[in-house]
């Protein structure tokens, strides 16, 4: 997994030149899981895009869970540089940033769960992350902690807010809400504070990304600013 990862893969010195890449099989894959969701992903699958069998196949990556593993890298990409901005608004930018790979790519909230080997671009993402914070006064866990908080809350309001490729109810954002709004017109009395609440609420898209965004960032900043005085 390391080496296909990481593109450490051992050297060819016997038989034909391969007939494709690694990276060419992860971009087949990857549109496949843009269009139909991760599920539809499969060696046959895939294999059927490319000009190879199935068989052959396994050559270049040993499975589904390595391919995976090696189009999600792919997919994520590196993080966007954008040097030179305090921690705040570097560490708010990258939430957004993070939060748009995930709106590109909604099958990246399944396939970079759990304890797993981490590719370079991954890495690059939280590297990124941890370099806002230096210099703040946090400890290494306290940053460590900070970008879990951060991707926490980006994953949480993209899972909510993302429908997945092959798995959907039908409704678009605005019929999910002219149908709520249907439904506390005729029973405002039964919940009459969520009925207050939506009637005043101006609503925007990304409004839940960036209201926690703040609560978390205001918190850390209160951490800072006891580190530093």
């Amino acid at each position: 997994m390391t080496e296909l990862l990481w593109g450490k893969e051992p050297a060819r010195t016997r038989g034909p030149k391969p007939a494709i890449t690694l990276t060419a099989i992860a971009e087949v894959a990857i549109a496949i899981a843009d269009a139909e969701g991760l599920d539809a992903v499969s060696m046959q699958r895939v294999a059927g895009e490319l000009p190879v069998t199935k068989m052959a196949l396994y050559r270049y990556v040993p499975g589904k869970t390595e391919l995976v593993a090696v189009m999600s890298d792919l997919a994520m990409g590196g993080p966007p540089d954008r040097p030179d901005l305090p921690w705040r608004e570097a560490l708010r930018t990258w939430a957004i940033d993070l939060y748009a790979g995930f709106a590109r790519h909604p099958w990246l909230l399944q396939s970079t769960i759990g304890r797993r080997l981490l590719g370079p671009n991954e890495l690059a993402w939280v590297e990124r992350g941890v370099a806002a914070l230096t210099g703040t006064g946090l400890s290494g866990g306290e940053q460590l902690d900070s970008i879990l908080v951060i991707t926490s809350h980006v994953r949480n309001i993209a899972q909510q807010s993302t429908t997945f490729p092959g798995h959907t109810t039908g409704l678009t954002e605005e019929d999910w809400q002219q149908s709520l709004a249907e439904i506390l017109t005729t029973e405002a009395d039964r919940f009459p504070h969520l009925t207050t609440a939506m009637r005043t609420s101006a609503g925007s898209e990304n409004q839940g990304l960036e209201f926690g965004l703040a609560r978390i960032l205001d918190g850390l900043e209160l951490l800072i600013s006891d580190r530093t005085d």
